[in-house]
């Protein structure tokens, strides 16, 4: 095959000439007038065109285009490079304080002070406190990058390409269609020719060369929500706003196919593509999710707080303090104590705490596409799935083939198995086991060889049947459409039935007689398909829906979906973790109520979707609570119920992998899905399941509570500890006639409590607090932090108290060695107050004797306070203005510790018995 031509295609919109289309050059994006052009052309020119073939590319040439064309990926995923994130992590108002402060100190510094490299050793201390910090969020941020690369590439979506055979090469075959092959979407490259079919994602812009009923959902790209029907046999259509996406006989990257089938040529790959030109511009862009609203919140709730209190702590340290400098001595601290209001380390423990419950979950074989729907997968109250393989095991087997009477009936098999065999669309677990079983009768592969397929009339999901046109290989004999589908869809379309092997009407007896079959049968647990056929005189290609009538009624056949084994004890660990199961199926209400009870799962109620379309506003709001099942929903109904669950206050998860599923999937608060699902499915969800279980479903909700535990134990720690610090300030500031702490001591401090708190996202919760499901409540947080706040506050003046009066600091106010000491023993309890804190707020129980807190988080409590001990003794001292602390301040500080401990429980106690909540 020759190699792709060079010639760039026109850039503008003007018509382009048949002789002038050519294939893309790489890197060239397409044009609507290039792609008007392939519409416009014929199927064979086109090919010629595409230097590609009816049969496809060959292996060869497909890997020769990849190379050229890059992989078919809208937005090449790229990791952020080290220097990037490194710079990410410096820029906060944090580091750019440090920054400040350590250039104003080096300014003002005396010339005899000590230096170390020719800085003066306060600003060498915050320029290393800007190292520190920075490392940290470096570190841990570029580790939670390269996880989350990890887990998104677990995610594969896959599609179905006719490549010509190459000696050598092995390859997937579609166990549906023996001459396609399985590739990975991103494989695929222009001129590849591609088989379309309902729940494929369509994987490129592309040119219909084959289609049969083919409706696309191409609402990512225009917004609408209804299907559009695309056609190859029509052309272009000229001019108006959005008429190429209108185009019947070409399909787009981020369309769907929501049913039908096709065949279609591969025009642009990747970045090409309308839709890659569109991501790479919006890439960045997402909206904001319950977590990120929530997390904002919290932020702003800060901000306003430090906007309020530091001009208040800047004046009054401005008017009580007479030194030469006051006022920017005043600034300054007043600069510093902002910096301590700021919980700088919220990035760094937010994304650790999700990066790594993202990888914990993976080790359950749960991934996470989208990192901050953990949050929401820990607050899921209500848990909406599909009946078919997550309370079943998916592994549907044909147990009868009955017909008017209840009898095993040869031909009903033969039937269901000529339409299975010959259908080309959704590919799904009946019609697998329909060839399956009809596979152990030899008689059947002989009715097969007699026919062949001129026509069919693909699944949709308001019809709910399928029919395909066969005719005789020997040209002897009628023309047979064979349909198959929903019992009450097809006895409505069915105006005779096979009675004894005669064809007679049919009656509203029979009719009443076939229904109570069913009945039957889906009391035992079976799940019936109606089977009917007619003779037809058509042509190929003119059969349409309404040809679905005055049908001759063959039969069932009837299949067995057992129950999951472990389906019983996770829907009652699900139940014992606060989360309600919901069933919504397409399937009949008889057989969920038989599964559901074969799983223990208590039914409150069974509606159908025929009654969900008489129900008011009222009814939508009470009955919905109090039903588990609803049976036989259309997708828009599903998403509905899910609408509507949201709208009474729930979190809802919904699981599904179907296509019927995708509209519930985008409307949950979480997605769920599963590896084996179709594309669209993978594609709406935001949690992929790689093993379809309620068990690993249930041990995902735990971590998703875990994780969000540890964010807002942060959280509130950190509002809690800086509304009493700040509130300590404000009472230092009006009392004492010297600085309570210096600007640098502030900011020491401030970064000492960060790394203890490093740790946090590797802390346990208690089992007790994972029961429940926990939403976010920015409100909460407000009275938590000034509940508990100012119980440290009580302690910091309790140390001043002690220093004035105790260690004689009043005697001698203005002595720089007293007001040295009085910084130095109030940085000491501060910091290990503040450090404290996590063990008293992290749990409803008592710390260290209750509930411990993990490994990691008190290694990192004990290091930084023994580091905090030490600073006043050490050589860094002098830099820093601090002196060594006297023997008997030792034991003051314990029981100011102690007192602490005791009346922060205390108050726990009383904050949960007013508020009735902890965290």
């Amino acid at each position: 095959m020759a190699a792709p031509a060079s010639t760039q295609p026109p850039t503008a919109n003007a018509p382009v000439p048949a002789k002038d289309f050519t294939l893309l050059t790489p890197g060239q994006s397409v044009s609507d007038s290039w792609l008007q052009q392939a519409a416009k052309l014929s199927a064979a020119e086109l090919l010629e065109k595409m230097q590609t073939s009816p049969a496809g590319l060959t292996w060869t040439v497909a890997n020769e285009r990849l190379d050229q064309y890059g992989h078919n990926v809208a937005v090449p995923h790229k990791l952020a490079p080290w220097p990037i994130v490194l710079w990410r992590a410096f820029c906060n108002p944090f580091n750019y304080i440090l920054l400040f402060l350590g250039i104003i100190s080096w300014w003002t510094a005396d010339p005899d002070d000590p230096r170390l490299f020719g800085v003066p050793d306060d600003a060498l201390l915050m320029f290393t406190m800007i190292a520190i910090s920075t490392g940290l969020r470096f570190w841990q941020e570029y580790r939670s990058q390269v996880k989350a690369e990890v887990l998104r590439k677990m995610v594969r979506n896959f599609a179905t390409v006719y490549r010509a055979e190459n000696e050598g090469v092995e390859r997937k075959a579609d166990s549906m269609d023996p001459a396609a092959s399985e590739i990975l979407m991103q494989d695929i490259a222009p001129g590849d020719i591609v088989k379309l079919s309902a729940g494929d994602m369509i994987p490129a812009e592309c040119r219909l060369l084959e289609s049969r009923d083919l409706f696309v959902s191409q609402s990512a790209l225009t917004g609408e929500a209804m299907p559009v029907e695309k056609d190859a046999r029509q052309n272009a259509t000229e001019g108006g706003e959005g008429a190429l996406l209108q185009t019947p006989n070409l399909c787009f990257m981020g369309s769907s196919v929501v049913s039908g089938t096709a065949k279609a040529v591969i025009l642009a790959t990747g970045s090409s593509t309308q839709m890659g030109a569109l991501a790479a511009k919006l890439v960045e862009q997402r909206p904001l999710t319950a977590f990120d609203i929530g997390v904002n919140k919290v932020s702003w709730l800060l901000i306003k707080f430090m906007l309020v209190m530091v001009p208040i702590v800047i004046l009054l340290n401005g008017i009580t303090k007479h030194t030469p400098h006051r006022w920017l001595d005043a600034f300054m601290f007043g600069v510093a104590v902002a910096v301590g209001l700021v919980p700088e380390m919220l990035p760094m423990i937010v994304n650790t705490n999700l990066a790594r419950g993202a990888v914990a979950m993976a080790k359950e074989k749960v991934v996470v596409k989208r990192i901050n729907a953990i949050q929401n997968f820990g607050a899921m109250d209500v848990l909406c799935t599909d009946k078919t393989g997550t309370l079943t095991q998916d592994r549907v087997a044909l147990i009868k083939h009955l017909d008017v009477h209840g009898e095993e009936r040869a031909e009903v098999l033969e039937k269901a198995y000529l339409n299975s065999l010959y259908q080309s669309g959704l590919k799904n677990l009946i019609d697998r086991a329909v060839i399956d079983h009809a596979r152990l009768f030899p008689a059947m592969q002989d009715a097969a060889s007699a026919f062949s397929r001129i026509d069919e009339l693909p699944f949709d999901f308001t019809r709910r049947r399928m029919s395909v046109v066969i005719k005789p290989t020997s040209g002897d004999g009628p023309t047979l459409l064979v349909c198959k589908g929903a019992v009450d869809e097809m006895l409505d379309i069915c105006t005779h039935v096979v009675e004894e092997g005669r064809v007679v009407p049919l009656s509203e007896e029979t009719t009443a007689c076939l229904r109570q079959l069913r009945d039957d049968n889906n009391n035992d647990g079976l799940r019936l398909v109606g089977v009917a056929y007619k003779e037809v005189t058509k042509a190929a290609g003119e059969y349409k829906i309404a040809d679905e009538c005055d049908l001759i009624f063959s039969g069932y056949i009837a299949f067995l979906d057992p129950p999951k084994e472990t389906a019983t004890v996770a829907l009652r660990q699900l139940r014992l973790h606060g989360v309600k199961v919901k069933i919504l199926t397409g399937d009949n209400g008889l057989v969920a109520r038989k599964v559901c009870a074969d799983v223990e799962l208590e039914i409150e109620g069974v509606v159908s979707g025929e009654e969900l379309k008489n129900w008011s506003p009222a009814e939508w709001k009470e009955r919905i609570e109090h039903t588990t099942i609803f049976a036989k929903l259309t997708p828009t109904q599903k998403a509905d119920v899910v609408r509507a669950l949201k709208g009474n206050g729930h979190t809802v998860g919904f699981m599904g992998d179907g296509i019927n599923d995708s509209l519930a999937l985008r409307e949950a608060d979480v997605g769920i899905s599963v590896d084996t699902g179709v594309d669209i499915a993978k594609e709406a969800a935001d949690i992929i399941l790689l093993e379809k279980s309620l068990l690993v479903l249930e041990r995902g909700v735990l971590w998703g509570r875990i994780t969000y535990g540890n964010i807002i134990k942060y959280i509130k720690m950190a509002a809690s500890s800086n509304f009493g610090n700040v509130f300590s300030m404000l009472v230092a500031s009006a009392c004492l006639p010297f600085q309570p702490m210096l600007p640098v001591q502030i900011l020491l401090q401030n970064l000492f409590y960060d790394i203890s708190q490093v740790g946090i996202p590797w802390d346990r919760m208690d089992e007790d607090w994972l029961k429940i499901p926990r939403h976010w409540a920015p409100n909460s947080i407000a009275r938590f932090m000034i509940w508990i706040g100012p119980i440290s506050s009580v302690f910091d003046i309790t140390t001043f108290l002690g220093m004035w009066y105790l260690f004689g600091v009043g005697l001698h106010p203005a002595d720089p060695h007293n007001i040295s000491m009085f910084q130095s023993a109030w940085f000491v309890e501060g910091l290990i107050t503040q450090t404290l804190i996590v063990h008293m707020i992290r749990t409803e129980k008592i710390p260290f004797i209750q509930s411990r807190a993990s490994t990691p988080v008190v290694l990192l409590t004990l290091a930084v306070i023994a580091a905090g001990c030490y600073l006043p003794f050490s050589p860094a001292a002098a830099a820093i203005k601090m002196v060594a602390l006297p023997n008997a301040y030792w034991p003051l500080l314990f029981l100011t510790i102690l007192g602490y401990g005791v009346l922060t429980q205390i108050g726990k106690h009383y904050y949960i018995k007013k508020f009735r909540e902890w965290m």
